[in-house]
């Protein structure tokens, strides 16, 4: 994607706003002219705090390792029967397909479309890709939405991987840009020295904590501090998200 010409102007859509429409496809990388990066995201069912860490949606347990029915190779849509739990409308859109049992284990396949899930109750799923290898019902398939689908305030407990944080107040359901590099402003917990490295919080949602070897299974790497960390303020972090 090319540089942008404004300040805070990325493809589209600016840094600063918050959008009902979808401009992009979800994921898609945009830069600022000074080299900070980010990620089009849509936002879950709670509106951004500016400055805040988020993820995306933790995946549904329910939805994972089902058993599929005879599959063609080529086929682009199937017959799905998820677990005991239900899901809204073209949750998986631009979502994944996973193949994680032979025949066809290790194939990831993009989802295009579905109507609303009942629990344990089959729908037709639509895929972008086509199926390569044939599924049978000794297979195993999964389904995942998007990282950057309903993203959430990272909790201090993470359920899903980091996605980037909030530059501005982006309005619940709509569509805008998390950072993922670069200089941004983030609220801290503790006062980590300049350089120090940061890690999603263990005490506070949204905020960086220091790193910690002993937090190094379970947090994720955020950036580095760009001034000494004044707790429970916003700070200037390099993020190296993504």
């Amino acid at each position: 994607m090319p540089l942008m010409q404004g300040a805070a102007q990325l493809f589209g859509q600016d840094a600063f706003s918050s959008s009902s429409t979808q401009l992009h496809a979800l994921g898609t990388r945009g830069y600022t002219k000074d080299g900070r990066r980010f990620r089009y995201a849509v936002i879950g069912a709670t509106d951004t705090v500016a400055g805040s860490l988020y993820q995306g949606a933790a995946p549904i347990a329910n939805h994972l390792a089902n058993t599929p029915p005879a599959v063609a190779i080529g086929a682009t849509s199937f017959s799905y029967t998820p677990g005991a739990t239900a899901g809204a409308a073209n949750l998986y859109a631009e979502g994944y397909l996973q193949v994680d049992t032979t025949p066809g284990n290790g194939y990831t396949y993009l989802v295009s479309g579905h109507a609303a899930i009942s629990a344990s109750t089959a729908f037709t799923l639509y895929l972008v890709d086509s199926i390569q290898v044939a599924l049978t019902t000794s297979s195993r398939v999964g389904l995942r939405h998007h990282l950057c689908k309903n993203v959430i305030v990272c909790p201090t407990t993470k359920t899903a991987q980091v996605v980037g944080v909030a530059p501005c107040v982006i309005t619940a359901a709509q569509y805008g840009w998390l950072q993922t590099w670069g200089p941004a402003s983030c609220l801290i917990n503790g006062t980590p020295a300049v350089t120090a490295p940061v890690i999603n919080s263990a005490t506070t949602a949204g905020a960086l904590d220091v790193w910690d070897g002993t937090a190094q299974a379970t947090a994720s790497m955020v950036g580095e501090m760009m001034q000494v960390g004044v707790s429970g303020k916003n700070n200037f972090v390099f993020l190296k998200i993504d």
